[in-house]
């Protein structure tokens, strides 16, 4: 299963270099949503709070213009029934999972990277607990990311489905990270943010235990 998985994550990384579809889209969408952050701020000063939520915005909508891909391609190619025939569904899943995880911790690293050089105010007092909160954060993205794509990919509408999909199931992990990022840059303890750091936590494994348990069907109808 491993070796099969990694297999489909390498298919889909060489098409990714091929076609840059989810590449150059999450690049254009973070330009453009930082610089128009930077336009509308001007010469004032954001607060730590301000700061630390649009970090957050600039992560969901970036990734809402470029996670969606990773199963309506194959409906695209028309190579989602060859998957079907030569991988069972959690080999599927698995793959398609370890691509965007990558692509989700790529994509916010130069979205923390940015905002740390750009914003005064982005600084970070409590490294270790940024940090945590950025791993566990990420891959709650790129699993709910991963199972919604299959959700949708055999739909008409994909990209107006993916997004109203997306928010009302990731809300819960939005407003937890974007707390947890604000005790980063406030400087507080991991031991005072156990809360919610165990709510994030909680959120990932029962995101990914339902993504394997309904997958199968997701993917098989």
């Amino acid at each position: 299963m491993i070796a099969k998985a990694i297999a489909l994550f390498k298919k889909d990384y060489h098409s990714e270099l091929r076609t840059r579809y989810a590449i150059n889209s999450l690049a254009m969408f973070i330009i453009v949503a930082i610089s128009v952050i930077l336009f509308a701020v001007g010469q004032e000063k954001l607060s730590e709070g301000l700061a630390g939520g649009l970090f957050w915005v600039v992560i969901f909508f970036t990734a809402m213009s470029g996670l969606a891909r990773a199963f309506v391609s194959e409906e695209e190619r028309g190579t989602s029934l060859t998957l079907q025939l030569i991988a069972a569904p959690s080999t599927v899943f698995s793959g398609k999972l370890l691509f965007n995880i990558i692509l989700v911790f790529c994509m916010n690293t130069v979205i923390a990277l940015l905002y740390a050089a750009l914003f005064e105010s982005f600084v970070i007092k409590n490294f270790s607990l940024f940090v945590f909160a950025f791993v566990i954060g990420n891959i709650g993205l790129a699993v709910s990311s991963t199972i919604i794509a299959a959700i949708i990919a055999k739909a008409g509408a994909k990209g107006t489905l993916y997004p109203v999909l997306s928010f009302p199931i990731l809300l819960p992990l939005i407003l937890t990270s974007v707390q947890l990022t604000l005790f980063a840059l406030d400087g507080t303890s991991i031991e005072d943010a156990k809360f919610e750091l165990a709510i994030v936590v909680s959120y990932d494994v029962v995101m990914l235990t339902v993504s394997y348990m309904l997958f199968d069907f997701i993917w098989k109808d």
